[in-house]
């Protein structure tokens, strides 16, 4: 019960890495804040936590408007009295194309989506966990911008990247309130997001030194970690869970 009683937000939690990850953290002991666009599923995810016996609430919402993450953050301290730690996962890979063919509401909107409300986040987030003593903010990166760029990705790679230099900040920043920072770098991972075509999932799967894509289960295990206090002296990190992403070359 590595989270035991302890209460996290996690974004993007309606399907993929995000809804294996409510359903872990949940088994470990935690209280659940749930927060995705879609009512539907998160309502269905969170009742599922319920059945278990942990408690688990949801709020719909845009993690591009600001205004939602202070929300997710006072539905954690109206539910559960505070929160302990938050798995920023939302996301969106955008229009695909070259810079130059990208519109500014393109780039803008994956900026948004990605990095923006990682600021949003943060500024919401950290203040309530100082107030608990301390706790753990993790970002969903990506080794695109990181240790490789894929044509046709200049926005998702621009924002992933900045996640990074982010958490590297709020490390510095709030590492003696007790708080860690750190962005999670999945390799490519089979979710909704990954879509269905077999002829591309064999060419992702080629890039990887595992030869093989994720399971959503196992980048779950990764933000666990990251979340938890097993990683009780990791901050700052771009924690790799690629499958060998950055270092294939054959």
């Amino acid at each position: 019960m590595r989270l035991e009683g302890k209460t996290i937000i996690i974004t993007g939690a309606s399907s993929g890495i995000g809804a294996c990850a409510a359903e872990l953290f949940a088994a470990e002991g935690a209280n659940l804040v749930l927060g995705a666009r879609r009512e539907t599923e998160l309502a269905c995810i969170a009742g599922k936590i319920g059945e278990t016996g942990r408690k688990a609430t949801w709020l719909a919402g845009d993690v591009a408007e600001a205004g939602y993450h202070k929300a997710l953050v006072d539905l954690a301290a109206s539910a559960f009295g505070g929160l302990d730690g938050a798995f920023n996962n939302a996301g969106t890979t955008g229009d695909m194309g070259p810079i130059p063919d990208m519109t500014a509401e393109s780039w803008d909107k994956v900026i948004a989506t990605n990095l923006t409300s990682g600021f949003h986040a943060a500024r919401h987030q950290i203040p309530a966990m100082t107030q608990r003593g301390g706790g753990s903010i993790v970002f969903t990166s990506s080794f695109v911008g990181h240790t490789i760029g894929l044509p046709g990705m200049g926005a998702y790679a621009a924002s992933k990247a900045g996640l990074i230099g982010l958490v590297q900040v709020l490390a510095a920043e709030h590492g003696a309130d007790g708080i860690r920072a750190n962005a999670l770098l999945p390799g490519g991972t089979r979710t909704p997001m990954a879509g269905d075509n077999d002829a591309h999932h064999d060419w992702v799967k080629g890039l990887h030194a595992l030869k093989r894509m994720a399971e959503p289960q196992e980048i779950a295990r990764a933000a666990l970690f990251l979340v938890s206090d097993d990683s009780s002296f990791v901050t700052g990190s771009a924690l790799l869970a690629d499958g060998g992403n950055s270092i294939c070359k054959t």
